[in-house]
């Protein structure tokens, strides 16, 4: 009996050693179920900009909000809620400093001039009809989010001509950083229509205009959600506050340039302009009555 026990103890003794040296099949399928899949989710969105552009500017559509209250779809960016690069700084910077971001007084610019088909003149800015069509697309670099849009640019072609235009509308690609694409009214004194495309210098101008601004509230616009539009304006404008109980309150741009109140803060209420040159208006009696333009009794000074 004690030289059978001993066999018995052996043969469990050498069986627990070789599953020992097994390979533990549950410790490999932990990690192996673990190990993430690569997909083609990173690339989607460069998949998603591989249209063709068009150099013709022009507005696509009239942003008002929803249910949700919020607009939708207009011009260069569809998006209601504002993104980072919408929102203009909200430190205060001194009078004699510019606002207004790639655009700059007393800055040169090269590029080249284009011509398109102006219509009524309307584009991007959505100022609506325009009173004469010595106007002109900003390429989407320098146009940056509509801050360009109501500003006056000089330009000068080599052949010595120059000609005065307002940018109301947004060239996008494939029009280039320092492109204007002028109506064929506005190229037309620069050189024929025939030649399509000529060098050009180009810098912002400060106007002797007559007129003060006048202010819209947008279509859709209430007590609860606005969006709010200066037109008119000698200089480009780079901030536009409202009042609040506690102070001005600093409303982010849209690329269809409006300023927006998404909940509906100031909407009604005092409004403060900022000009590039660091000039503020404070404009009152500006009721909300959407898509009506109210005029004030301002303008911002010539420099």
């Amino acid at each position: 009996m004690l030289g059978g026990t001993s066999a018995l103890i052996a043969v469990g003794v050498l069986t627990y050693l070789v599953m020992a040296l097994l390979p533990d099949r549950n410790a490999d399928a932990a990690p192996a179920a673990a190990t993430p899949l690569a997909t083609s989710q990173v690339n989607a969105s460069a998949a998603g900009r591989t249209g063709t552009p068009t150099a013709k500017a022009s507005p696509t559509g009239s942003p008002s909000p929803t249910g949700s209250a919020s607009p939708k779809g207009a011009a260069a960016s569809t998006s209601a809620r504002p993104s980072p690069k919408d929102t203009p700084r909200s430190q205060q910077k001194p009078a004699t400093t510019s606002q207004a971001g790639r655009l700059q007084p007393h800055t040169s610019y090269k590029g080249v001039a284009t011509a398109y088909e102006a219509a009524d003149g309307n584009g991007a800015c959505l100022f609506g009809p325009s009173p004469d069509l010595m106007i002109a697309a900003m390429n989407t670099t320098d146009y940056e989010t509509s801050k360009a849009c109501g500003a006056y640019v000089l330009v000068r072609a080599a052949n010595g001509k120059s000609i005065t235009v307002r940018i109301t509308n947004e060239c996008p690609l494939p029009c280039a950083p320092g492109q204007l694409d002028l109506s064929q009214q506005a190229f037309a004194k620069l050189a024929d229509l025939k030649v399509g495309r000529i060098p050009i210098t180009w810098s912002l101008v400060s106007p002797s205009i007559s007129g003060t601004i006048s202010m819209r509230y947008k279509t859709g616009s209430s007590a609860y959600w606005c969006a709010i539009q200066a037109i008119g304006h000698r200089n480009p404008v780079t901030k536009l506050e409202v009042r609040t109980s506690g102070g001005w309150r600093q409303l982010p741009r849209t690329a269809y340039n409006y300023f927006l109140s998404a909940d509906g803060t100031g909407c009604g209420g005092t409004i403060r302009l900022t000009d590039i040159y660091g000039e503020r208006l404070t404009i009152t009696g500006i009721a909300v009555r959407p898509n009506v333009v109210q005029p004030t009794r301002v303008q911002f000074a010539q420099h």
